[in-house]
């Protein structure tokens, strides 16, 4: 079964996902067209996308060859739905098999930019100039036409670039237009959307707050919900959200698990209980989950004892309050695509503390609301906003579940924490200082556990070493490191040298995501 989110628009766009590494992009742009999309991935049965009532599918790239044995297919009857279909790249040839046309591999293949010649008059072109630059990426190529469609596009690679059989309104083009590099790929999906499917652009997050708070009092009930509060943007737009929805009958409890950044259990309790008048419930487990990560260095094994110990406090707590009807969790779309493969045939990148088998056990049961989990950081923020939320709050750097856990490489002692504590908040107050927190998506500091020779007050040291890690982003799905002016990185350095005890060496992080992620682990 497809799992939803609260208050999904009748409209929407189903997207097969035959694991391309762009595929959550072509949800991105959809969604900025203000159209809501879904991924699902390419082996659902057709049962199940009939129940869904899609306005419109569009099946995703992917890195398979057709001919390879097992090659992902879906089966031809989404063709005879009656909803416009459109191929990209790998869904190109999906289409062209389904109607009996002929594709074969490439003694060219094509990756990159590439000019396309636009042959045919389409409403997929609407509005583009014959010559546009795309972004290709295949070995195969379609050699012939299935019957009943004309080609309406070319490259030199590629002489059949896009294909169409108006009349079914099924598409497919042989490059990404979802990718930025395919100069009009929004015009594109944007005929797609508005002239070929004739979708109208109503999903916004003003909109989905009055269908979530909907759906969210028909779930519930008259029950009460347990939230996992940590104070961050996500978790901080899930408890407003609800409060909304059911107010008193949410509780919020903030779990102090002693990976924290400096001070913020007092601010979190300042901000939730003091200002926005939450039930919020305090626990001090910081001794608890400390014990429990002695001794452990592997990233994942950190990752799942934090994230069933946070459950173990949660059933405490709610058997405190008496009743407890549903846990809900802040969990965004980027978390689920990286924690399990469920939407298509990609690789489990990193497991998820909200993933870990206690939480997926309570998900199946249908006791687990996670408003928030088809949406990307950036939407995210923007419901922040129509919530009412301050500027200060909703800009606040991504911080995650895991805490500083992740960030100190090995393993995890109440000394390693306070010394990145106090790494972490100079540099924090130094970027702000320069005007780049907003700039930023991201920038934390790491804990290394490789010892180096210094020299401090004439006399020589032996100490760790602090990485510093800035990035930019839209989404988190891709993120390219950030160039901080040298006077900026210099004063950071400095002060973290000086005035953190333990620390003789700041280094900097300067990779990409792919291939590295933005957390360290």
């Amino acid at each position: 079964m497809i799992e939803h989110l609260p208050g999904i628009p009748t409209e929407k766009v189903m997207i097969l996902d035959f694991g391309s590494q762009y595929t959550q992009l072509i949800a991105r742009r959809i969604r900025e067209l203000n159209v809501y999309a879904e991924i699902v991935p390419y082996r659902i049965s057709f049962e199940e996308i009939r129940r869904e009532k899609p306005s419109a599918i569009i099946l995703s790239g992917g890195p398979s060859s057709l001919y390879e044995k097992n090659a992902p297919r879906t089966g031809a009857e989404i063709f005879g739905l009656g909803v416009p279909v459109l191929g990209i790249c790998y869904g190109l040839y999906v289409v062209v098999d389904a109607f009996k046309g002929k594709i074969k591999g490439s003694s060219h293949k094509e990756y990159g930019r590439a000019e396309i010649t636009i042959r045919e008059k389409s409403k997929l072109f609407k509005g583009l100039k014959k010559s546009q630059t795309v972004w290709m990426s295949h070995g195969d190529k379609v050699t012939t036409p299935p019957p009943g469609f004309r080609v309406v596009a070319s490259s030199v690679n590629a002489e059949t670039a896009a294909i169409e059989n108006s009349e079914k309104r099924i598409y497919g083009v042989q490059f990404h237009p979802e990718v930025y590099h395919t100069v009009h790929g929004s015009a594109i999906l944007r005929n797609f959307l508005f002239d070929i499917c004739g979708l109208k652009p109503s999903w916004n997050m003003k909109s989905f707050i009055a269908s979530s708070v909907e759906a969210i009092r028909a779930e519930v009930g008259d029950g009460t919900v347990l939230l996992g509060l940590s104070g961050g943007v996500d978790s901080t737009v899930t408890a407003v959200l609800l409060d909304r929805a059911i107010g008193k009958r949410l509780f919020c409890v903030f779990v102090n698990n002693g990976v924290l950044r400096k001070n913020e259990a007092e601010q979190v309790i300042e901000r939730f209980k003091r200002h926005l008048k939450l039930n919020l419930i305090y626990v001090d487990a910081s001794n608890r989950f400390l014990r429990k990560l002695k001794g452990v260095g592997n990233p994942e094994k950190k990752r799942q004892i934090i994230g069933r110990e946070f459950i173990r406090v949660f059933m405490e707590e709610a058997r405190k309050i008496g009743r407890f009807d549903f846990l809900a969790q802040g969990t965004l779309y980027p978390d689920v695509i990286e924690s399990v493969s469920t939407k298509g045939p990609s690789d489990t990148i990193k497991s998820h503390h909200n993933r870990v088998p206690e939480v997926l056990k309570l998900i199946k049961s249908g006791r687990v609301i996670e408003p928030l989990k088809e949406l990307f950081k950036d939407e995210v923020r923007v419901l922040g906003k129509e919530l009412g939320l301050a500027d200060e709050l909703v800009h606040r750097h991504p911080f995650p579940g895991p805490g500083l856990a992740i960030r100190i490489v090995g393993e995890v002692t109440r000394e390693r924490v306070a010394t990145l504590q106090e790494a972490d908040a100079i540099l924090i107050e130094e970027i702000r200082a320069a005007g780049l927190y907003r700039k930023l998506w991201q920038m934390f500091a790491v804990f290394l556990p490789v010892k180096s020779v210094g020299v401090m007050g004439d006399k020589r040291t032996y100490e760790n070493v602090i990485a510093l890690r800035g990035v930019t982003s839209v989404d988190a799905m891709t993120a390219d490191w950030a160039y901080l002016p040298e006077e900026v990185m210099r004063k950071i350095s400095n002060r973290i040298i000086n005035e953190v005890r333990g620390i003789n060496r700041v280094v900097l992080d300067i990779s990409s995501k792919p291939p590295s992620t933005i957390e360290w682990e």
